[in-house]
C-alpha cells in the first residue's frame, strides 16, 4: 500500500492521531517487522580497559522512594506526538542530557587545546582554530541551554492552569474543521464555538460521532484522543460517565478489527478510571477477556499489547484496584514475563514487581515468583536494582519474609561471579549483577540476606578474585570500591597506568581536588561534626566483609595478578580498607586487621627474590597511603590549616596555587635578570611564545621583594609589556577565547595586581598606567548616563562569554580588596558605573561578574552594592547576591583581626543574610536559612544572630532548622521562650513531627546511598549550597533541647522522655503493623538524640532504656528497625557516658586519637548480630488475601467433544505432552470446527487457562484455535446462533474415535 494520500494505514504513523491533509508524507514503519534491534541499553563502544573504574557503577543503589520504570520504547509516547505531549520534567531531562553532551565535548575540546600547546604554533595554527571554535560553539550551547533549563523549571514551579488554547487545535490539518473557523482563530485569537460550550456537551456529542459505523480507523483514533483530551482537561467528568452508553462505546472499539482502534480504546477506558468503583463498572464491561486476548497477540500488535499492558497497570494506581485483577489477566502477564523475546518482557517483570509489594499472595498463587527468579538468574534484565528492592522488601518483615521460599533468591546474583566455569556470561550480565550486589549491599535486609549462613555469600564473592575472569575481577573490585563510598581520587588512572606518585605535581595537586567537608570546616574545636548515617554503615558493612577474607583476597590479587592495573587497583582498595579500618572500626576490632596477610610475614624468611613481590606490594600500599594522607589530610591538621588560610579571598585566588615549586622570594640580580630574559615577554611581541609558568612564578615570588620590583620596573620594560598585555584597547589579552587553559591569564593578571599593591612603587606603577584608565572607559560604554557609546562594546554579551574579557572583573576584584587599589578605581569613576551595572535588567552576566568578583571585606562601596543587588534587584540576582554571602558568614573569627571595618565582616554579612529572611521571595528566604544554618556552627556566630532577633513565623517549614539552631545557647533559648516557641513545638514534635522524622531519616540514608558513586563536580558558588545531609542525621528538636540545662529540666517536666521509653518497650516484641512501626522508630530516635548529648544521657540510666535498644538491635526480626536500633547506639556513644553504658552492653566504640567518641559503634559478637529466625513456609500454613476465585477447580462438560477438548487444552500445559496435544486439537477443529464456535467451550478453556500456567505461544495457539466471532458474542453476552443451539440439544451418542 501506498504512503501517499489519505489511504495510509494508521500503523505508518508513530502515533494515534489522524495525519494532517497538508500532503506530507508519511513516515512508514511498514517494514518494523524486518529490522533487529539490539538489546536495550547496549552500546558498540568498547567496555573499560581492565582495572579501570568502570561509568556503570556510579549510580547503583537501590531506589526506596518507590518502584522505578522501565525504559520506555517508542510506543509508550500515548500515541501524541513528540513535541506536544512532553512533560516538563522530560523537557528538564532532556535539556540536562543535551548539557552533559555539550559539556563532554567542551572538556575534550579544552583538553585537546592544551595537548596542542606544547606542539609547534606554525604547524598546529589551523587545528587550533578549529578546535576554539568548537569550544566557542559549546560555550555559547551550554549558555543556552542552561537559560533554557532554567525557564523551564521556573515555569514548572508556577501554579498549573488550563492551557489557553483549544483542544481541537491539535486538529487545525483536519478536514473535520471548517477553514474559516481555524483562520479566525489563528489571526484573532477568538475562542471558538465549542470552547464555550460546557464539558458534558463536547463529551455526549463525541460519544455520538462514535456511533457511526463504516468510518476508516482514523477516524475512531481522532474522536477516541479526543476523548482522552477532554478528560485530561475536566477530570470531573471521569465521575459523571454514563457507563451503559459510555460502556457500549468502549466493547465496540476494544472488539473492532483494526489494532489501532483497539489501542486507541484501551487508552480511552484507561483515562475513565475514577476509582475501585469505576473499576468494578469496567470488569462488567467483560474488559478481562478482551485484555487476555491482546496479550497473547503476536509482534505485529505491539500497540495493543502495550496499550493492554499500560490499562492493566492502571489497576494499580488506584486505592485498592489491585484486588480487582483477575487471575486470568495475572496468568498472562507472567506468562509474557516468561517469553525472553517478548518485547513486553521488562514491562510484565515491573508490573509484576509492583504486584508482589502490594500483594504478595496473587503472585504467588499465579506463579510470578518464578519469572522474578529467573530474572534474576538471567542477568539480562535492566532494572535490576528494583528486582533487589522488592526482594528486600519482602525480606525485611518476617510476615513478609514468609512468602520467600528460601530467604536466598538474592544470592543467584552472585552466581554468576561465584561460578569459576560458567560459560555464556556477556559482559552486560557481569555488570547488571555487579549493580545488583550493590544495591543488596547497601540497605539493611540485603547485608542481613549475605551476612547470614556464617557470610557464605560474601565468602564465595571475595573467593571470586581468583577466579580466571579478568572482567569479573575487575568489577568484584569496583563493588567493593562502591560499597565502602571510595570515590576514585584524581592521580588513580595515572596510577593504575603504572606511573609512580612520587612526582611533587602529582601529588601537590591532590590539595586542590581532595573535598573538605563542611562541617569540620565550620565548626568549632569543641563543637561535634555532623552525624553520618552512611559512615556508620560502611563501619559494620566493612568489618563484615574483614570477617569474610577481604584482606586474604586483596593480598592474593596483589601476588598472583598478572594485570598491572589490576594488581595496582587491588593495592588501591588495600590502602583504602586499611584507612577505613583506622578511622571507622573500635580499637579492639581494628587491631585484627592492621596487619595484611601473605605480604609483612614471608618477607623476613622468604629467599630475596622470593621476597621481592611482598616488599613491592607493601611499598605500593604505603606509597598510595602517604599520597592519600598528604591529599586528604587529618581533621586536625584540616582545623588547623583552615584557621591560618584566608577564607575570604576569592575563587580566582585559590586556584592560582600551583603545584609547581616556586622560585625563591630572595633571588639575587643576576638570576633575577636570567629569569626575566627567560620569560621571553622582551623578546617577542606576541604573548603565546611568553613562558607563562615562569611569568607567574616571577609574579608571585620576587616581584613581591620592594628591590625586584623597582629593579623590573626602572630597569627592564617586563612590567610595561606586562600591563600593556592587559590593556583592553591591545585587544590581546580581551580577544583571547575564554577556555579552561587560556584562565591562567586570568590567574596571572589577578596575581600582578595584588603584587603591585603590597607596595608604593607597584601602586604608582599601575596608577601611571594606562591599563585602569582604558577599562574605565570600556565600563562607561555600559553606562547610559556616561555619554560614551561604541558600535562593538568590548563588554557585550558575546564577548564576556566566549573571550577573556570577563577576566577584567577578576582584576577589578583583586583591586577591591586593598584601599589602595579602591582608591584607584573611585579616581576613574568606576564606583558610579559599578552602580549602574548593578541596576541593568538585561545584563545578569555582567552583575554576576561584578558581584562574584569583588572582594567585600571593607567597608566600602562593594558592600552597597552587593547590599543593593540582595534587596533591589530581580529575583535571580538576588538569590545570586544571598549566595555571595556564605563565606563571609562562615569566616573564623580569628581571621578578622585585621580588618579595618568597624564592625567585623561576619556581623555584617549575617545583618544582611537576616534581612534577605524577609524578602518576598521564598526562595531567597532559603537560601538565608541555609547559610545562617552553616554560620551558627559556631558559637560565636550563633549568639550574634540570636541577638539579631529574627522572626520566621512566616517561613514556617523552611525557618525550622534554624530556630533548633537557637537551642544550642542558653540565650538563644531564652529568645525562643519569650516567643513561646518552645511548648509549641515540643508538643508538635511530640504529637507528630516525631514520626515524621523517620521518613527524612531514611529519606536521607537513601540519597546517600543513591550519590556515594557520583563524581564530584566542579566547585562553584552554588554546589556550596547544595543540602549536605545526603547520609547524615537531619537536625531533631530533643537533640538541641538537650544542649543546655534549662531544655534538660523541661523535658524531664514534661514527661515525654519516659513516653518514649515505655512506647518503646511495649512494641519493640510485637509483630507490629507499619503504622507501628513508624511509631517505634520515631521513639527510638527521639530517645537516640536526646543520649547523644552529655546532659542527655543522664535519661538513659535513669530508664535502662540502652538495654532496651541492645535487645532489639540482636534479636528484633525486622532487618530495618535492627538497623535503626544500630544507628541509635551510635548516637548514645557519641556521649562519654552513653560511650560507657553501650560498653557494659557488650558493644563498642570508635574514638579518634584523643579518645573521643565518633559516634560508630559495633557489637563485640558480630556473627549473632545477623542472626535471623527461619520464616514459615505460607505453603504449610496456608496463604491469607488468597481471591476465592484464584484456585484451580475442575473443570468438565457434559458433552464429550468438548470434555475431549478441555482435555486435551490441560495437556498443553504440560512441555512433554505439548506437540501432540497441538496436534490432536488441530485434528479435533478439522472434524467438529462447530465445537470452536461454541461460546461456552470458550468461556471454559479461558477458566482452565485462567487457573494453570501456560507458556505464551501455548496460550496464543489455543485461543486462536476459536472463530473471530466468539469473542464478540462473549464480550456483548449475545445469545448462541441457531445451529450452535441445535447442535447443543442433540441426543448424546456416542462420538466417533478421536485419534
Amino acid at each position: 500500500m501506498s504512503n501517499e494520500g489519505a489511504g495510509t494505514t494508521f500503523k505508518q504513523r508513530e502515533g494515534l492521531y489522524a495525519p494532517y491533509r497538508d500532503g506530507k508524507e508519511g513516515r512508514s514503519l511498514s517494514n518494523a517487522a524486518n529490522v533487529t534491534f539490539g538489546p536495550r541499553g547496549s552500546s558498540l563502544a568498547q567496555g573499560p580497559p581492565p582495572g579501570s573504574f568502570s561509568s556503570d557503577m556510579k549510580s547503583i543503589a537501590p531506589s526506596r522512594g518507590g518502584t522505578p520504570r522501565t525504559e520506555q520504547g517508542p510506543f509508550f509516547a500515548d500515541y501524541r506526538p513528540a513535541s506536544s505531549d512532553k512533560t516538563s520534567e522530560q523537557r528538564q531531562t532532556e535539556l540536562r542530557e543535551k548539557i552533559n553532551k555539550e559539556t563532554k565535548i567542551k572538556i575534550g575540546s579544552e583538553n585537546l587545546l592544551e595537548a596542542l600547546v606544547s606542539k609547534n604554533a606554525k604547524q598546529t595554527k589551523d587545528q587550533r582554530m578549529r578546535v576554539e571554535a568548537e569550544l566557542g560553539s559549546s560555550n555559547r550551547k551550554i549558555t543556552e541551554l542552561r537559560s533554557q533549563l532554567e525557564r523551564e523549571v521556573e515555569h514548572s514551579r508556577r501554579p498549573k492552569t488550563p492551557p489557553p488554547e483549544r483542544l481541537s487545535g491539535i486538529f487545525q490539518g483536519s478536514p473535520l474543521k471548517s477553514p474559516q473557523r481555524r483562520d479566525g482563530d489563528v489571526q484573532g485569537g477568538v475562542a471558538t464555538a465549542e470552547e464555550s460550550e460546557s464539558p458534558t456537551y463536547l463529551l455526549s456529542e463525541i460519544l455520538r460521532a462514535l456511533e457511526n459505523e463504516g468510518m476508516q480507523p482514523d477516524y475512531y483514533v481522532e474522536k477516541a484522543n479526543r476523548l482522552v483530551d477532554l478528560f485530561k482537561k475536566y477530570p470531573s467528568l471521569k465521575h459523571d460517565l454514563a457507563w451503559p452508553v459510555f460502556g457500549l462505546r468502549v466493547q465496540t472499539m476494544l472488539l473492532s478489527e483494526s489494532r489501532d482502534v483497539v489501542a486507541a480504546g484501551y487508552r480511552v477506558t484507561r483515562h475513565a478510571i475514577a476509582d475501585r468503583r469505576s473499576l468494578q463498572t469496567i470488569r462488567r464491561l467483560n474488559t478481562d477477556e478482551v485484555v487476555v486476548l491482546s496479550l497473547v497477540k503476536d509482534s505485529k500488535a505491539n500497540i495493543e499489547r502495550e496499550q493492554a499492558l499500560k490499562f492493566v497497570r492502571a489497576f494499580l494506581d488506584v486505592k485498592g484496584g489491585v484486588h480487582e485483577l483477575s487471575s486470568p489477566v495475572l496468568r498472562t502477564i507472567v506468562s509474557v514475563a516468561e517469553h525472553h523475546e517478548d518485547r513486553l518482557r521488562n514491562m510484565s517483570i515491573l508490573t509484576l514487581l509492583e504486584l508482589l509489594i502490594r500483594n504478595p499472595t496473587m503472585v504467588i498463587v499465579s506463579g510470578g515468583m518464578a519469572s522474578i527468579t529467573e530474572a534474576l538468574l538471567d542477568g539480562n534484565y535492566q532494572g535490576s536494582e528494583s528486582l533487589a528492592s522488592t526482594l528486600l522488601f519482602l525480606f525485611d518483615k518476617p510476615h513478609d519474609r514468609r512468602y520467600l521460599q528460601s530467604c536466598h533468591e538474592l544470592d543467584a546474583a552472585f552466581t554468576i561471579f561465584t561460578d569459576p566455569i560458567a560459560v555464556h556470561i556477556t559482559e552486560e550480565k557481569l555488570k547488571s549483577s555487579a549493580r545488583l550486589i550493590t544495591a543488596v549491599l547497601n540497605s539493611w535486609p540485603g547485608l542481613f540476606t549475605v551476612a547470614n549462613d556464617g557470610f557464605a555469600a560474601l565468602r564465595g564473592l571475595l573467593q571470586s578474585l581468583s577466579y580466571p575472569s579478568l572482567l569479573a575481577r575487575d568489577l568484584v573490585l569496583d563493588i567493593l570500591f562502591a560499597v565502602f563510598q571510595i570515590k576514585a581520587p584524581s592521580w588513580s588512572s595515572s596510577f593504575l597506568a603504572g606511573r609512580r606518585l612520587t612526582t611533587y605535581g602529582r601529588v601537590a595537586n591532590l590539595t586542590k581536588t581532595a573535598p573538605v567537608a563542611p562541617s569540620t570546616s565550620t565548626l568549632d574545636e569543641t563543637e561535634e561534626s555532623r552525624v553520618s548515617l552512611t559512615e556508620h554503615y560502611t563501619a559494620v558493612l566493612l568489618a563484615v566483609l574483614l570477617q569474610s577474607g577481604l584482606h586474604q583476597a586483596l593480598s592474593n590479587i596483589m601476588q598472583t595478578e598478572l594485570e598491572t592495573a589490576l594488581q595496582r587497583k587491588a593495592a588501591l582498595l588495600q590502602g583504602e580498607v586499611l584507612e577505613l579500618t583506622n578511622r571507622l572500626l573500635p580499637y579492639t576490632f581494628s587491631a585484627k586487621f592492621q596487619v595484611v596477610p601473605n605480604l609483612v610475614d614471608p618477607v623476613g624468611f622468604l629467599p630475596a627474590e622470593a621476597s621481592l613481590t611482598p616488599i613491592s606490594m607493601t611499598y605500593q600500599i604505603d606509597s598510595v597511603s602517604r599520597t592519600l594522607y598528604r591529599s586528604q589530610g587529618d581533621v586536625k591538621e584540616a582545623l588547623l590549616s583552615m584557621k591560618r588560610s584566608t577564607q575570604h579571598t576569592s575563587a580566582s585566588r585559590s586556584s592560582s596555587d600551583s603545584s609547581k615549586p616556586k622560585v625563591d622570594i630572595d633571588m639575587d640580580e643576576l638570576r633575577f635578570r636570567a629569569a626575566i630574559v627567560d620569560t621571553q615577554v622582551l623578546n617577542h611581541v606576541k604573548h603565546l611564545k611568553w613562558n607563562w609558568d615562569l611569568i607567574e612564578d616571577l609574579v608571585e615570588g620576587p616581584l613581591k621583594n620592594p628591590k625586584r620590583l623597582t629593579e623590573a620596573i626602572t630597569g627592564t620594560k617586563f612590567l610595561k609589556r606586562l600591563l600593556s598585555f592587559y590593556r583592553p584597547f591591545k585587544y590581546r589579552f580581551s580577544d583571547i577565547p575564554s577556555t579552561k587553559l587560556n584562565q591562567r591569564y586570568v590567574r596571572v593578571g589577578v596575581s600582578l595586581m595584588k603584587t603591585l599593591l603590597q607596595n608604593n612603587e607597584g601602586i604608582a606603577e599601575l596608577s601611571e598606567s594606562k591599563f585602569l584608565r582604558q577599562l574605565g572607559e570600556c565600563l562607561a560604554q555600559l553606562d547610559r548616563t556616561s555619554g560614551l557609546t561604541a558600535t562593538a562594546p568590548l563588554f557585550s554579551t558575546w564577548r564576556t562569554a566566549e573571550t577573556l574579557t570577563g577576566g577584567y572583573f577578576a582584576l577589578l576584584g583583586a583591586l577591591s580588596s586593598n584601599p589602595k587599589g579602591l582608591q584607584m578605581i573611585e579616581r576613574w569613576h568606576m564606583v558610579n558605573i559599578f552602580y549602574h551595572i548593578i541596576e541593568l535588567r538585561d545584563r545578569d552576566d555582567l552583575v554576576e561578574l561584578l558581584l562574584g568578583n569583588m572582594d567585600f571585606t571593607l567597608n566600602s562601596h562593594p558592600r552597597v552594592m552587593l547590599s543593593q543587588a540582595a534587596t533591589a534587584s530581580h529575583k535571580h540576582i538576588r538569590i545570586f547576591a544571598t549566595r555571595l554571602l556564605r563565606k563571609y558568614a562562615t569566616l573564623d573569627p580569628s581571621l578578622e583581626e585585621n580588618s579595618r571595618s568597624p564592625a567585623s565582616v561576619c556581623e555584617w554579612a549575617i545583618d544582611l543574610l537576616v534581612t534577605q529572611l524577609y524578602d518576598p521571595e521564598v526562595e531567597v528566604s532559603e537560601v538565608a536559612v541555609q547559610i545562617l544554618e552553616e554560620s551558627c556552627n559556631r558559637k560565636s556566630h550563633l549568639e550574634y544572630v540570636v541577638q539579631c532577633c529574627p522572626q520566621l513565623d512566616h517561613l514556617n517549614e523552611i525557618g525550622a532548622p534554624l530556630l533548633l539552631r537557637f537551642l544550642s545557647t542558653s540565650l538563644g533559648y531564652q529568645y525562643l521562650d519569650r516567643l513561646d516557641y518552645i511548648t509549641q513545638e515540643m508538643d508538635d514534635w511530640f504529637s507528630l513531627r516525631n514520626y515524621r522524622y523517620v521518613t527524612l531519616v531514611e529519606a536521607s540514608l537513601t540519597r546517600g546511598f543513591a550519590t556515594l558513586m557520583q563524581e564530584p563536580s566542579r566547585a562553584s558558588i552554588n554546589d556550596s549550597l547544595q543540602p549536605q545531609d545526603s547520609g547524615s542525621l537531619p537536625p531533631h528538636f530533643y537533640r538541641e533541647l538537650t544542649r543546655t540545662q534549662e531544655g534538660c529540666d523541661l523535658l524531664r517536666d514534661s514527661g515525654h522522655f519516659n513516653e518514649f521509653v515505655a512506647t518503646i518497650a511495649d512494641l519493640w516484641s510485637e509483630d507490629v503493623d507499619l503504622e507501628s512501626l513508624v511509631k517505634l522508630k520515631g521513639c527510638l530516635w527521639a530517645v537516640g538524640n536526646i543520649g547523644s548529648m552529655e546532659l542527655g544521657s543522664t535519661f538513659l540510666e535513669e530508664s535502662d532504656i540502652v538495654r532496651v535498644i541492645v535487645k532489639i538491635a540482636e534479636h528484633s526480626q525486622v532487618t530495618t528497625l535492627r538497623g535503626t536500633a544500630f544507628f541509635i547506639l551510635g548516637l548514645i556513644s557519641r556521649s562519654l557516658h552513653g560511650m560507657e553504658i553501650i560498653a557494659e552492653n557488650g558493644w563498642d566504640a570508635a574514638t579518634d586519637q584523643r579518645g573521643r567518641s565518633i559516634g560508630y559503634c559495633l557489637p563485640q559478637r558480630l556473627d549473632g548480630f545477623f542472626s535471623l529466625k527461619s520464616p514459615q513456609n505460607p505453603k504449610k500454613h496456608g496463604l491469607r488475601n488468597t481471591p476465592h476465585d484464584w484456585t484451580p477447580r475442575p473443570i468438565t462438560d457434559e458433552d464429550p467433544i468438548h470434555e475431549r477438548v478441555l482435555n486435551i487444552v490441560m495437556d498443553t500445559g504440560n512441555a512433554v505432552l505439548a506437540k501432540k496435544a497441538a496436534t490432536d486439537l488441530n485434528s479435533l477443529k478439522l472434524r467438529y470446527p462447530e465445537a470452536f464456535a461454541s461460546v461456552e467451550l470458550y468461556r471454559k478453556v479461558r477458566d482452565v487457562l485462567g487457573g494453570r500456567n501456560f507458556r505464551l505461544p501455548v496460550r496464543r495457539f489455543l485461543l486462536d484455535l476459536f472463530e473471530k466471532n466468539v469473542m464478540r458474542r462473549y464480550v456483548l453476552d449475545e445469545e448462541e446462533s441457531e445451529n450452535e443451539s441445535i447442535q447443543t440439544e442433540r441426543p448424546s451418542q456416542k462420538p466417533p474415535r478421536v485419534p
